[in-house]
């Protein structure tokens, strides 16, 4: 008789996505505030930013190739916290323009590093069982949203100077965390045996890679224009905030409904509504903002243009890296498509803006999205002959 599952440590693994997420829904709205409030220009405001999203290019792949030589991959993770902290605390003491890119630069580089080592814990220590983790990273979106409300309430009565006091103990949040974070020691046949520009030759990793990416273009003008595109056409700043935060209840409820999806469908054919989904997104977003039911219902879509698409991106991730090469894995996917997505995609929805404002933004990134389908045609095709790919032997921790 098979011996029976050891119990999940479903607290251990949420407490992480709860307290950074919380640290993002301080920082993403709210940073350009504290910047803006020390009397700093546009021009520094934008290169904080692009310090921000340049570093999670390198920083990821960086940091996991790190982890994944080392023989104690939970130090890094945790090395990364405490520095992310440290690092952080440095925008208590300046308002100067240099210190503060010096501080970011710091700050952005740790923070973005231990994410995609954590997700590659949480694959990890789930095993078999990794349709379970969206309901582990819910948290990160319950974390985010009473965050965004709590703290826009705050900001309002105190000012924004307070924000880095106010982000401080998040931060702290998440180095504690990762002292109760599991460890995974990998099984004898886990153990990585190539190296990252092997696990680059491998047809079905670029494929998902590139979907990975394609879809976090598509998501660059939502970013940045999808409130100024509704304010132009009419809606109030308070109708906007209402459809921000229906997006972020509808994530909420399709990552609590996620496993049941992946267990029935598996992750491919949800991931191909998912990608159609989001063309339908920006299609309609760019030529339909005055009507408010058709934002909301745009809204609602987020489910499947986000939520649903990173479960599935995680599990097949997760497929394809296991063991030690997990953090490999975790590196390649946030610097490509978080990373250079995100800044193809943010870049590229300015220069639309500037030829043809949302209609010309909008229609950019579904066509991003919209390219990304073929490709998850195919990775559909072949995804049945794929197999794990290996990384690197361990080496000793200096």
């Amino acid at each position: 008789m098979p011996a029976p599952a050891p119990a999940l440590p479903y607290w251990r693994l949420s407490s992480f996505y709860f307290w950074y997420y919380a640290a993002l829904g301080a920082f993403t709205p709210y940073f350009a505030r504290w910047l803006d409030a020390l009397g700093l220009g546009a021009t520094l405001i934008s290169a904080v930013f692009a310090l921000w999203y340049g570093t999670r290019m390198l920083a990821p792949p960086l940091w996991g190739e790190a982890s994944t030589r080392s023989t104690h991959p939970l130090r890094w993770l945790r090395a990364g916290a405490v520095l992310t902290v440290l690092c952080f605390a440095g925008f208590l003491f300046t308002t100067q323009a240099w210190p503060i890119l010096a501080v970011m630069l710091g700050f952005a580089f740790f923070c973005n590093a231990i994410m995609p080592q954590y997700e590659a814990l949480t694959l990890n220590t789930l095993g078999a069982r990794r349709g379970e983790y969206s309901r582990i990273r819910v948290w990160g979106s319950i974390g985010f949203i009473v965050v965004v409300a709590a703290y826009g309430f705050a900001i309002d009565r105190i000012g924004a100077r307070w924000l880095p006091a106010m982000m401080l103990p998040l931060l702290v949040g998440i180095a504690v965390s990762t002292l109760l974070a599991p460890a995974t020691p990998p099984h004898a046949d886990d153990i990585p045996k190539a190296g990252l520009f092997a696990a680059l030759r491998r047809v079905q990793v670029r494929r998902l890679l590139l979907i990975a990416l394609l879809v976090q273009v598509g998501f660059g003008p939502y970013y940045v224009f999808y409130t100024l595109h509704l304010g132009a056409h009419g809606h109030s700043t308070g109708a906007i905030g209402i459809l921000w935060g229906l997006g972020v209840v509808v994530e909420i409820g399709v990552f609590l409904l996620a496993p049941r999806v992946l267990a029935r469908y598996g992750a491919l054919v949800p991931m191909l509504a998912c990608i159609g989904a989001s063309c339908v997104r920006w299609a309609v977003i760019g030529t339909w903002p005055q009507s408010l039911p058709a934002m909301a219902a745009m809204q609602v879509l987020h489910g499947l243009s986000f939520a649903l698409f990173h479960a599935c991106t995680m599990q097949l991730i997760g497929e394809e890296f296991r063991g030690r090469s997990a953090g490999q894995g975790q590196g390649l996917l946030y610097g490509l498509g978080s990373g250079l997505g995100g800044v193809v995609g943010t870049l590229g929805a300015g220069v639309a803006w500037n030829l043809g404002a949302g209609l010309a933004a909008f229609a950019f990134g579904a066509l991003a999205c919209l390219v990304a389908l073929p490709v998850a045609l195919q990775l559909h095709g072949s995804q049945r002959s794929a197999r794990p790919v290996a990384a690197l032997e361990p080496m000793p921790d200096p």
